[in-house]
């Protein structure tokens, strides 16, 4: 990885959109601050699209979609995409996986979640698994005390024995049956809603993010970008192009800065 100051201002200029992770990249501390909400605006403002790709649940997402100043977004690490058109007051959805498979999943992974408890006692079913459609979250530091990597390790080799897909987020462990990923819906959603095929989308939009369930979107887009606290995550295969010196919240307003100085933006 390279300091984001590395990364030229000719890669910056032709974006055309930013693609963001939301927990500990827009927000620090669990909290969204003034100043990540404000970068959001300033990069809307700029005629660029923004869309949040993130592991949070699809009862989340639709408030996102709605009072964000975003384009769309994709949740539950690439289970669905929601784009909400304001001028139609229509929200549009894709699900990855049909809803009459889905009901069939959830008794199977509620049997998962079983299973973790038992074999990880300080584990817990995420606050948000109610607002979920398609996954798991296995809550390993959001509201319990931090579990060692062992233990997170433990759930996820629970996860993978009853076949699941698992990522780690630098606050889940996330289980889904099926292929999907943030990367696959990300393109499914850039095509079917905006007409920007793969091959474009690889050169023109920024991805920013933190951890390994992020790695899908590090490894496709060219401007790929993490904040600073992606180095405390060991084992990512696939890191970004460049990383920020501000952590969180703090390196996303900084990538802010930095795209719309290239672009001659007065917001920047």
């Amino acid at each position: 990885m390279q300091p984001l100051s590395a990364c030229p201002s000719s890669v910056l200029e032709r974006l055309q959109g930013v693609l963001t992770d939301i927990d500990d990249t827009l927000t620090s501390d669990g909290r969204l601050p003034a100043e990540s909400y404000t970068a959001m605006e300033r990069i809307e403002a700029a005629g660029l699209m923004l869309i949040p790709i993130t592991g949070r649940p699809a009862g989340w997402c639709d408030h996102i979609a709605r009072m964000w100043p975003v384009h769309g977004v994709v949740g539950e690490n690439g289970a669905f995409w929601f784009r909400y058109d304001r001028s139609e007051r229509r929200m549009h959805r894709y699900f990855a996986v049909p809803e009459h498979e889905r009901r069939a999943q959830a008794a199977r992974l509620r049997a998962v979640a079983a299973d973790i408890l038992r074999e990880v006692p300080g584990a817990r079913v995420a606050a948000d698994q109610p607002y979920r459609e398609a996954d798991l979250a296995i809550d390993f530091c959001e509201d319990v005390p931090r579990l060692p990597d062992s233990e997170v390790e433990r759930i996820v080799s629970v996860m993978q024995a009853h076949g699941l897909t698992v990522k780690v987020s630098s606050i889940h462990v996330n289980g889904w049956f099926g292929g999907f990923d943030k990367r696959s819906s990300t393109l499914h959603l850039l095509d079917r809603a905006f007409g920007v095929a793969a091959a474009a989308a690889r050169g023109r939009y920024a991805f920013i993010g933190d951890s390994p369930n992020d790695e899908p979107m590090f490894e496709f887009f060219d401007c790929s970008i993490g904040v600073a606290n992606i180095l405390e995550f060991g084992g990512i295969r696939s890191l970004p192009r460049y990383v920020t010196d501000g952590r969180g919240s703090t390196g996303f307003v900084e990538f802010t800065r930095r795209l719309l100085s290239a672009r001659g933006s007065r917001s920047a």
